[in-house]
């Protein structure tokens, strides 16, 4: 039995692994599970697969496990952040999957990495502020790293089994393809996008997924962190990824190849299949997925983005090339901002206008301690808080 972590238990990506889970009992084990506010939905979960271990926030450690033990469940509770990493380094893990959303999944990822685990990312964000800090630890304590991001497992699944091993240009890899939906906005006028409200910006047209992402899905911002964490994952640079808006999410992503090869992963846009991928490889299971009808899909289109009226794009790649502090500060930045547009605080259109104003008041440092780095994400935070504060 494979014993598994779940940091995030409760968002889009938690249900998901559950239920691949779920279906293939006889080879995993829910050993620990986290969760923050949905506690009531924790509570059914240690519930179902009794796990050994949880995490819920220090103020709710007790009345947690009070529920827990009323309902005959002897998991035992853990709390704060303290409680996260406890999860994923404790000793019985074997795998731990990162999905706590935000620079809050930071500190419990890389523990996991310190200790050596097989970690399943989807928190891009550790890797948005501490990329090469954080590639550094996986390599010093020989942790496996597999993307769970379905664009970023398609080019896992596309790439040579040793590509790690060998520069691109060795292995005749010419650039990564990364798509994206273009969001529930793409065509709309920068006119347009002043009206959005949070309820269209949530309302992704393929993919369920929570809040938060479904924003920088919106803004594009997603796709901007998952190009730096592309860049991170892949040993690339920005000039070797293009982005390509593909409405229908059927192509996850694709390589190209000098020879003109440009080989592609394709399904049906459920997150089960990039997890079942991850959680079995290099194995195959079942992940409860309905095969894909390419008859039924019909017509499977492409268009470049558009970065004058989605500016996140292009910032989150000037963050990158800028280097150092500066995706850390992008990625806290774009967390206030996203956080203040879904509390009806500021426009859609305003997003980028925060993001963009920390960045050109900050100064940008080297990105070679994680103490400084999470001290700089505070204080991008706090210069994003008194922007919102200034333009509203």
């Amino acid at each position: 039995m494979i014993r598994i972590a779940i940091l995030g238990a409760t968002g889009s990506i938690g249900h998901s692994t559950l239920d691949v889970i779920a279906r293939n009992a006889e080879q995993y084990e829910v050993f620990a599970v986290s969760g923050y506010q949905r506690l009531t939905e924790l509570l059914e979960i240690c519930k179902k697969f009794q796990p050994k271990l949880a995490a819920v926030p220090e103020k709710e450690a007790i009345k947690f496990q009070k529920q827990l033990l009323a309902a005959g469940c002897k998991t035992q509770v853990v709390a704060g952040k303290e409680g996260l990493q406890i999860l994923a380094s404790t000793p019985e893990v074997d795998l731990v999957v990162a999905a706590i959303v935000g620079a809050a999944g930071l500190l419990p990822t890389l523990a996991a990495v310190k200790a050596g685990k097989r970690i399943l990312l989807a928190n891009k964000e550790a890797l948005v502020m501490s990329g090469a800090l954080f590639m550094d630890a996986v390599k010093t304590h020989q942790a496996v790293l597999l993307p769970i991001d379905s664009e970023h497992n398609a080019i896992f699944q596309c790439l040579p089994a040793d590509f790690a091993k060998r520069s691109f240009a060795e292995q005749g890899i010419e650039k990564l393809l990364l798509t994206a939906s273009g969001g529930p906005f793409r065509g709309w006028s920068k006119e347009a996008l002043q009206a959005v409200t949070p309820a269209q910006a949530v309302a992704h047209p393929n993919w369920s997924m929570g809040q938060k992402i479904s924003v920088d899905s919106a803004t594009l911002m997603n796709k901007g962190l998952e190009l730096i964490e592309a860049c991170w994952l892949f040993n690339v640079q920005p000039q070797q990824i293009e982005v390509v808006v593909h409405p229908q999410s059927i192509i996850h992503s694709m390589v190209s190849y000098r020879d003109g090869s440009v080989l592609a992963q394709l399904g049906n846009p459920d997150m089960r299949t990039p997890i079942a991928h991850a959680l079995a490889w290099p194995k195959r299971i079942p992940a409860g997925v309905n095969p894909l009808n390419l008859i039924a899909s019909a017509a499977l289109t492409f268009e470049q983005p558009d970065e004058a009226a989605f500016p996140c794009l292009k910032l989150a790649r000037q963050a990158f090339e800028a280097g150092g502090t500066a995706p850390a500060l992008l990625n806290a930045a774009n967390e206030v901002a996203v956080a203040a547009f879904l509390e009806d605080r500021i426009r859609f259109t305003e997003i980028p206008q925060v993001i963009s104003q920390v960045l050109d008041l900050s100064s940008i440092h080297a990105a070679n301690d994680l103490e400084f780095l999470l001290s700089e994400d505070q204080r991008a935070n706090q210069l994003a808080v008194s922007i919102i504060q200034k333009l509203h």
